[in-house]
């Protein structure tokens, strides 16, 4: 079955153009979609990719329709191609049924995986330099070295309790330990 999925933006309010490529494609039923493509919740994509079955076909017109970003179209492809549903964009003219698109589509997802390790490696880069000025990363600590001190002092009494003193300072006795661990003052 070759089934055609639309979705027009804010921008774009008429589905017409697209539906009538996916129908001139030979889409047996078209999913319609009028959302953002920025929101998460798109019920008509969600619908579209259960009704999908092993040896059919899924239309977008572009695969801006399908996806958010090139990550999130390479993991609908991806899950596609496991469950053997094939995937044509007519205006890319990609088609994962035949080998040259699934070769393009290959291409695209090492793209992906490269876009993804520019974003952690300038990251690590980033929080590095951070470090070298100086900056911590993190929470800061919910418990001030003042008050480490104090509660330090607290627990020398030995009719004070942890859980007492975490209550004290409203943290929990979890909290309370990690930063009397952190430091110096473990009991």
């Amino acid at each position: 079955m070759i089934i055609g999925y639309a979705r027009v933006s804010t921008q774009d309010q008429h589905p017409e153009l697209q539906l009538d490529a996916l129908n001139g494609a030979g889409c047996e039923q078209i999913y319609q979609e009028k959302v953002t493509g920025k929101l998460r919740e798109r019920p008509e994509l969600t619908q579209c990719l259960r009704t999908l079955r092993k040896g059919d076909t899924l239309v977008v017109w572009r695969m801006d329709r399908l996806a958010r970003s090139l990550k999130d179209l390479v993991g609908i492809i991806e899950e596609l191609h496991q469950r053997e549903i094939g995937f044509k964009s007519l205006n890319e003219a990609i088609d994962t049924t035949s080998a040259s698109g699934k070769l393009i589509f290959h291409i695209f997802g090492a793209l992906a995986e490269f876009e993804h390790a520019l974003i952690i490696e300038r990251t690590k880069a980033g929080l590095a330099a951070a470090r070298a000025r100086g900056r911590k990363g993190g929470r800061k600590p919910s418990l001030s070295e003042a008050d480490i001190r104090k509660a330090a002092a607290m627990l020398s009494d030995p009719m004070m309790t942890k859980a007492e003193v975490a209550q004290h300072f409203k943290v929990s006795r979890t909290t309370l330990n990690a930063s009397l661990k952190r430091d110096g003052f473990m009991h």
